[in-house]
């Protein structure tokens, strides 16, 4: 086992339960390459197996894939057909190798219009059956089944791919060496994938198409890697130009049309109460309506959004509460103001009256228009699940939906035994789930891993792709239920809830925290700054955290991509260790805080290094 400088404590855990394993623990993440090239040359076996870790292997998937290899000479590697979370099979199981032209028709999008071609469907052979056997050119990293003699004879992994490309590059090797790679259909595994970088984001692009450009310019002809070249960069600028627009679009573009909307409807408001309340028009000065009205309709939308109005999945109560205190802080703030600016208490409470009807309005034609994040009714409010297994199983899986707040319609037992069950929840046996599904409108399966191999709930998966089921494994003495349904994302994962620092709720508490801690920072500077080890770093952290490019308190100034997702910050929590601690005891106490997050612990951290805000 390689472990590429994690900090969940596994590294503790495998030298205590399994003293036997060779383990090496390296300072600092590798990569895949390197890391699998360091187990690679420990290794002893006849065979190599490259397996990712977001993968269920069936039970006899080896015998098979062992036995196919022994009986075809030619054969230097073996992929397999790969299922995703939801049972659909994913084209990358077989591919062909991604010369310009076969790039050009990926990129462009011929690949996809015509699956069935043999001159546009080469990158992921869609014109061969998947059900069968094939001799293919490229190969998944997530399974490949290699023999060692053939490591030894053309090299290990490249370890110049930090990160995808590396099963490209092994699979080119291995045919040029006079081998075949072959795509085994004879057994399946899932492969949940989107955990190591999302598909959709922009680093996936630029770290899988940099990865290719390496490739082209280790294998191709001079004339050829510049082509090649050249698509690759036009395919991240396009890629990455398109993930950024639509990721700034999905963010903005809904609370920006909120924005138009409440400050349209307050001039509409306007122009009616004037009318009929100060019988004529233009009675407001537009000087001071040009001001007042976008602050209020910022007010009211910032109070929604710290909230939770603009949280996922879309809460009435939370949009109410937000606007009910938006018209507060606005009325004590017009109370504060000069007589000439307090132009009229009605049209602030008019206007709450109409952005709280503009919100619960839209949010409801966008809930009919079936826009996910505006989903009524709260996560899973319509599941109808099925939990598969023993009864002491389905009894624990059951309870364990219930701590985890899933909003279920509907949750039957299906029995794996062939005993009696008397459970009230009991809706059938194993073999009848088809039947089950279709009596009970069950829209989620849960199979309980310790009661039913791997084998069966793939096959189970494969026949059940059709009824538009999602799937999901309940690991034994788990506090997870894990399940993906797409490549891009990770899916639902029911667990247990911690209150870790990445949650909406806490981020927003965090970004309340640090704007008010740096007003009042400022506002009395005059005195704190005689308090300081850095009095000029005081001040340049004040602004910089007022603005949103840095927290007060955090993991520090480095980022770190294996915790949830924070700003750099001034302090940590690991600033309250004794001087020498260890890096292990620093990385626990990061990954304490970030998985269960109190607001009062970063009070706690300020105080106590007080004098160390302009560090």
């Amino acid at each position: 086992m390689v472990d590429n400088n994690s900090v969940d404590g596994s590294l503790a855990l495998i030298n205590e339960k399994f003293p036997q394993v060779k383990l090496i623990a390296n300072k600092s993440n590798t990569g895949f390459s390197v890391a699998n090239n360091q187990a690679i040359k420990l290794s002893s076996g006849k065979y190599v197996l490259l397996l990712n870790p977001d993968t269920v292997v069936q039970e006899d998937t080896f015998d098979k894939t062992i036995a196919f290899m022994e009986s075809h000479a030619d054969a230097g590697a073996l992929g397999i057909k790969m299922l995703d979370g939801k049972g659909n099979f994913l084209p990358e199981s077989k591919r062909g190798l991604p010369t310009p032209l076969v790039a050009f028709y990926k990129i462009f999008g011929l690949a996809k219009l015509f699956p069935s071609s043999k001159k546009f469907g080469q990158y992921h052979l869609t014109y061969l059956d998947k059900e069968k056997n094939h001799s293919v050119d490229v190969l998944s990293g997530a399974f490949m089944l290699i023999r060692k003699e053939v490591l030894d004879k053309i090299g290990l992994l490249d370890e110049t791919f930090f990160m995808y490309g590396e099963d490209i590059d092994l699979s080119y090797r291995i045919t040029q060496a006079g081998y075949k790679n072959y795509y085994f259909a004879e057994s399946s595994i899932i492969h949940y994938k989107g955990e190591s970088t999302k598909k959709s984001s922009v680093n996936y692009v630029v770290v899988f198409y940099k990865a290719m450009a390496i490739f082209a310019n280790k294998h191709f002809s001079h004339g050829n890697a510049r082509i090649f070249n050249f698509l690759i960069h036009l395919a991240i600028y396009l890629r990455a130009g398109t993930a950024i627009v639509a990721r700034f679009i999905q963010q903005m573009f809904f609370p920006a049309v909120d924005f138009v909307l409440i400050l349209s409807g307050l001039y509409f408001c306007k122009n009616i109460y004037e009318i009929k309340f100060k019988l004529y028009p233009n009675f407001y000065s537009e000087e001071i309506l040009s001001l007042f009205f976008p602050l209020y309709a910022a007010v009211w939308m910032l109070f929604v959004y710290f909230s939770g109005g603009y949280d996922t999945p879309t809460s009435l109560r939370k949009i109410g509460r937000g606007v009910l205190g938006g018209s507060a802080f606005i009325l004590i703030i017009y109370s504060l103001l000069p007589e000439y600016y307090r132009f009229s208490r009605a049209l602030i409470l008019i206007g709450s009256i109409y952005a709280l009807v503009m919100y619960l309005f839209t949010r409801f034609i966008y809930h009919l228009l079936k826009i996910k994040r505006f989903k009524l009714g709260g996560r899973k409010a319509n599941a109808r699940i099925a939990i598969i297994g023993s009864e002491l199983e389905f009894n624990r899986v059951n309870d364990l939906l219930y701590k985890t707040n899933i909003n279920s319609e509907f949750v039957g037992f299906v029995s794996n035994e062939n005993n009696g069950v008397k459970n009230k929840a009991f809706i059938g046996h194993f073999h009848q789930i088809n039947e089950a599904i279709d009596i009970h409108q069950l829209n989620e399966i849960i199979f309980c891993a310790r009661d039913i191999s791997s084998q069966e709930i793939i096959d189970k998966m494969i026949t059940l792709v059709t009824k538009g089921v999602e799937f999901k494994i309940a690991p034994p003495e788990s506090l997870s239920i894990i399940g993906s349904n797409s490549i891009d994302t990770a899916g639902d994962l029911y667990i247990i809830d911690v209150n870790n620092v990445g949650r909406p709720e806490n981020r927003r508490k965090k970004r309340l925290l640090d704007v008010c801690v740096s007003l009042f920072l400022f506002l009395f500077s005059w005195l704190f700054v005689w308090f300081q080890q850095n009095k000029i770093n005081f001040f340049s952290n004040i602004f910089s955290v007022l603005f949103g490019a840095h927290s007060w308190v955090g993991y520090g100034k480095s980022i770190r991509k294996d915790l949830p997702a924070i700003r750099p910050s001034v302090l940590s929590p690991a600033d309250m260790l004794k001087d020498g601690a260890s890096e292990e005891r620093i990385n626990k106490t990061l990954l304490n805080y970030s998985k269960d997050y109190r607001i009062e612990n970063d009070f706690r951290i300020i105080l106590s290094q007080f004098n160390k805000l302009g560090k």
